[in-house]
């Protein structure tokens, strides 16, 4: 029950946190609120998975909290997705493509990124 509340407590902050950047960054043609909070959402997850989460905290339920429960809220693939859809429909298969390839490929650059410096961190 208990890595059920924290769960739940650090998805509600990840989903504040998620508004809040998307209220910084504002509203335009290209979902760049939705592409930044992925990216940035992908390359803590990645640096943290890396073996600083274990390192920094040894509580499997908070570890848990933090991944999927904080870091699953703020990031979003349905948004993704319907963000690139919507995109399509409107006549703006050029943005849709740009978005698509810098999600896709910009996810795995900072997830790459966020496993080497993490394993750095570790052995440090």
């Amino acid at each position: 029950m208990k890595q059920v509340l924290y769960v739940g407590f650090a998805g509600a902050v990840g989903a504040i946190c998620r508004i809040g950047i998307g209220t910084l960054i504002g509203s335009s043609d290209f979902p760049l609120a939705t592409l930044t909070v992925n990216l940035m959402g992908t390359f803590i997850l990645c640096l943290l998975s890396a073996g600083v989460l274990h390192r920094l905290i040894s509580d499997q339920e908070l570890q848990t909290a933090i991944t999927t429960g904080f870091l699953g809220s703020f990031t979003t693939f349905s948004a993704f997705s319907m963000e690139t859809v919507d995109l399509i429909q409107t006549g703006q298969a050029t943005f849709a493509i740009l978005y698509m390839i810098l999600s896709v490929i910009g996810g795995l650059v900072v997830g790459i990124i966020g496993v080497r410096i993490g394993r750095r961190m570790v052995k440090a």
